[in-house]
């Protein structure tokens, strides 16, 4: 199905959320239409903060907003949801548009897998009316779906589309692009190189992936990393929980823009605890590259700022290896929180695989390493 077509069904002049692969049509198309104008399209932080943006549009216009989301972001949404839009609070409506990671029968990703199968029984239980869309949903159909769901938005209720692998096309032009020069591998071949046999604990994406393909090639353990495949924006909570309870051991976060977005808060922990073993680094492309390219906010704030206001007593930012070298090797020596915003070029090899241990290989090999610390 023409992703242009299912805009025009559901008539919105508003869409907000935070980018998916299996909604890169829709993505895609959206940037090609209206950039990032506010007055239309805003991607936001967390699908929480979409659906609270969105419910602001719909007070300020008396319209019905679109927000579009991951299935894997429909916990960020249940608050909101339950507390905000619905019809036994604020009654305000909104359409979903929810790509379908890991749908039963369909191979994916293993954090994606417990996701998929309870995807539309979450929307059942919030009483989110639901159609899903399929390679072989034709116009007629998501036309007669969206008939049942108009009166049902008049009446201040939600409802949602939850788009399969592959159901909707665009072929539009794409491109995504920044200034920056380094290549996110190579920064993390040099982290791998200043970190030596510390714990690391990686972000969500292809950052852990690429991680995890460093250590191969190199003959090393991939016990000293904990991949966090899923859980976008908790991995330097993670590392925070491990840098806390092993007070004498160096730990590494290797982060991402979108995910420390996602979750800013966060930074105000870490810096609120400080804890002295733990070196935060922050790749910033300025974009959701894993799910295609779609652009953050990261490109136009201050994180250094960020994290000295959040109480980080080192923070830095730099644009070049030598730098990011020596402010690798600065931290080190520092024994203080630090934060390093590395700015990083987008783009990734069109080889690059994913890791061949499960999550539960991976969790068991990193802590029986850490218990050798």
């Amino acid at each position: 199905m023409k992703v242009e077509a299912l805009m025009k069904l559901m008539g919105a002049e508003f869409y907000t959320g935070v980018p998916d692969s299996q909604l890169k049509a829709l993505c895609n198309c959206l940037m090609q239409t209206y950039g990032t104008d506010p007055h239309h399209h805003v991607i936001a932080a967390n699908e929480g903060n979409c659906a609270a943006l969105a419910a602001g549009y719909h007070l300020a216009t008396g319209k019905v907003p679109v927000v579009y989301l991951q299935n894997s972001g429909e916990g960020n949404i249940i608050n909101p949801a339950a507390s905000l839009l619905s019809p036994e609070v604020y009654a305000i409506p909104m359409i979903f548009v929810i790509g379908w990671r890991g749908e039963p029968g369909v191979h994916d990703e293993p954090q994606h897998v417990y996701q998929g199968k309870v995807t539309v029984k979450l929307l059942d239980d919030m009483e989110i009316p639901s159609f899903v869309i399929g390679r072989d949903t034709t116009e007629e159909d998501a036309a007669a779906a969206m008939e049942r769901f108009r009166p049902l938005l008049a009446q201040g209720r939600d409802v949602a589309f939850v788009v399969r692998k592959g159901a909707l096309e665009y072929d539009g032009p794409t491109a995504y692009w920044n200034k920056n020069s380094m290549s996110r591998e190579e920064i993390i071949r040099r982290v791998l190189a200043a970190s030596g046999t510390d714990p690391i604990v990686s972000t969500t994406g292809k950052a852990s992936r690429e991680l995890f393909e460093l250590r191969q090639a190199a003959g090393q353990s991939h016990r000293y990393d904990f991949l966090t495949v899923g859980s976008m924006g908790h991995s330097s909570s993670i590392a925070l929980g491990v840098a806390l309870n092993l007070p004498g051991q160096r730990v590494w976060c290797i982060d991402g823009d979108g995910a420390v977005l996602m979750h800013m808060g966060a930074m105000a922990v870490l810096g609120a605890y400080r804890p002295d073993n733990l070196i935060h680094v922050v790749i910033n492309n300025a974009a959701h590259e894993t799910v295609g390219g779609m652009p953050t906010v990261a490109g136009s704030i201050d994180l250094v700022g960020v994290a000295k206001a959040c109480g980080y007593p080192r923070a830095a930012c730099v644009d070049s290896f030598p730098a990011l070298e020596q402010a690798l090797e600065d931290a080190k020596q520092a024994g203080a929180l630090t934060l390093i915003e590395v700015k990083a070029a987008l783009g990734a090899r069109a080889d690059l695989g994913r890791p061949t241990t499960t999550a539960l290989e991976n969790k068991a090999a990193f802590m029986s390493y850490l218990s050798t610390l």
